[in-house]
């Protein structure tokens, strides 16, 4: 069966001297004919240690189709591969963060954007084509402050189409039900996209080692609703970053225990989440 993010695939997961130049140079020249001096959306990409699937990535915001001007920005998060190469093979502008987290990353990305709208994107996700215009015509509404959709794993010789059909099945049957009165909670910043001018005046957290999305979608419900989109034409496909080394059955059984423990609180607004010990950067003792 073919998927739109075959072609992607093929080089995910591969150094840049394996890539054809013919590839790379055709990625180069879409992103090009992409950018906007005046652009409407920012489509930001974090990236650290990413070499072997940047270019994967790119590739796919290289095909994006789409009304709005936009420019494809990415951060350099500290890295210690080759992946400040690809951006400059790629002929991509990128900014280089040498502090290390995804909010200092997200964080860079957002003070060097230029758009109203802000479009999160990790480096070993791929986006389909019409992926902006149909997240775009729920966050220019004037009542919503940010959006974010579901997402898929591509199956490979570890993880089956029917076992990933089941699993994002059940998992996202959780998030649908969760996101009535927590969806701060399920926000990821895979596909997290927001208004940048209510995002400048909260700013996004650098003292904690993940759920910087989260947070910040948390401190921009006071300028309006955080919607989801459900439409399967703008699910990105991603790898297995969310579930390490664990087999679906593993990962399963563990967000099982995780989310059993007071089930009852999904159906219940928060307005303020206190941070585990583990999670700050550099806590006082």
């Amino acid at each position: 069966m073919e998927n739109w993010y075959n072609k992607y695939l093929s080089i995910y997961g591969k150094s840049m001297d394996d890539i054809s130049d013919s590839v790379l140079d055709e990625i180069k020249t879409n992103l090009a004919k992409k950018q906007s001096v005046e652009p409407l959306v920012s489509v930001v990409v974090i990236a650290y240690n990413e070499e072997r699937r940047l270019a994967a990535c790119l590739w796919s915001l290289s095909e994006l189709r789409t009304k709005y001007p936009i420019e494809i920005l990415g951060v350099n998060n500290n890295s210690k591969d080759r992946t400040e190469e690809v951006y400059k093979r790629i002929g991509l502008p990128y900014f280089n963060e040498f502090k290390q987290s995804p909010g200092f990353a997200r964080r860079c990305g957002l003070e060097n954007a230029k758009g109203k709208y802000h479009f999160c994107i990790d480096a070993d996700t791929f986006y389909p084509p019409r992926y902006v215009d149909l997240m775009m015509a729920k966050l220019v509404r004037p009542d919503v402050s940010c959006v974010s959709s579901f997402w898929s794993f591509f199956p490979d010789e570890n993880h089956s189409r029917f076992g990933l059909f089941l699993f994002e099945m059940i998992r996202d049957m959780f998030l649908f039900v969760q996101h009535f009165k927590r969806p701060e909670l399920c926000v990821r910043g895979m596909v997290f996209a927001f208004n940048a001018e209510y995002a400048r005046q909260v700013k996004i957290r650098t003292d904690i080692r993940r759920g910087e999305d989260g947070s910040l979608a948390l401190s921009l419900k006071p300028f309006g609703k955080i919607v989801f989109l459900y439409n399967r034409k703008a699910r990105p496909v991603t790898g297995y970053g969310t579930i390490g080394s664990q087999s679906l059955l593993q990962s399963f059984v563990q967000h099982v225990k995780i989310q059993g423990r007071g089930l009852s609180r999904i159906f219940y607004k928060k307005e303020h989440y206190e941070d585990k010990r583990d999670n700050i950067i550099n806590p006082t003792i």
